[in-house]
């Protein structure tokens, strides 16, 4: 899964990071819940390990897509998932290692960050408060509550407004995420992705990426503009 870095390095007026698999790993709590919610609407045992495939894009469509749930059902489902999983957002999580620090170097150098993530806003700056990460972000892009702002690209495209009508220079952003999903998003937005090699991401998914990283450290040389790619 592993694309060369691009032989001309640059400097991004932007960095938009995606938040589950990229930032934190949220997988064990949000598959753990995703199980008990199952079991609670009698649809059934799920091994956490299964439900893999729920990490990252808007749960709702999952739901319908993968669980092959009508809109009423799905929408059961989210809210009881919710309702269970309020508590695993902070306690199933854990912030990756080397983000910290590669998020403090970022803005020592003053490039705004943002974050675009599919997850409700609500819970998503919980979880960047909690950690200590809301800090380092210009603005938290996010999935509205009731779901109607929840497609990666509309994400991209809303945080991408925000950071303009905030007086950030949006010329030349760039995308960092772990799915195909983020690249997608990204694309229709005009704007290049890196993908992480740690989150949970398949390497079928790295197509139109504009580059795979294994460390935060390769991570670092793209957004920083530095020669890593030996390590």
């Amino acid at each position: 899964m592993t694309i060369a870095a691009p032989e001309v390095m640059r400097s991004w007026s932007c960095v938009l990071f995606d938040l589950d698999g990229t930032l934190v790993d949220s997988a064990p709590g949000i598959t753990r819940s995703l199980a008990r919610t199952f079991e609670e609407m009698g649809l059934g045992t799920h091994a956490p390990d299964d439900l893999m495939k729920y990490v990252g894009p808007p749960l709702y469509d999952t739901l319908r897509v993968h669980g092959g749930l009508d809109d009423a059902t799905a929408e059961r489902a989210l809210e009881i998932y919710r309702e269970i999983s309020v508590e695993s957002d902070i306690v199933d999580n854990a912030v990756f290692p080397g983000i910290v620090g590669l998020l403090a170097d970022l803005n020592a150098i003053g490039v705004p960050l943002a974050l675009a993530t599919s997850k409700p806003l609500s819970r998503a700056a919980r979880v960047l408060e909690h950690f200590d990460l809301a800090k380092y972000f210009t603005f938290v892009g996010a999935a509205s509550e009731d779901e109607t702002r929840s497609l990666k690209a509309d994400v991209v495209a809303y945080t991408l407004e925000q950071l303009a009508a905030n007086g950030v220079d949006v010329s030349g952003p760039i995308m960092v995420g772990d799915r195909s999903y983020d690249v997608r998003g990204a694309l229709e937005n005009e704007v290049p992705t890196i993908m992480v090699e740690w989150g949970y991401g398949s390497p079928a998914e790295a197509v139109g990426a504009m580059a795979v990283v294994h460390s935060t450290d390769q991570l670092r040389g793209l957004l920083l503009g530095q020669s890593v790619w030996a390590a």
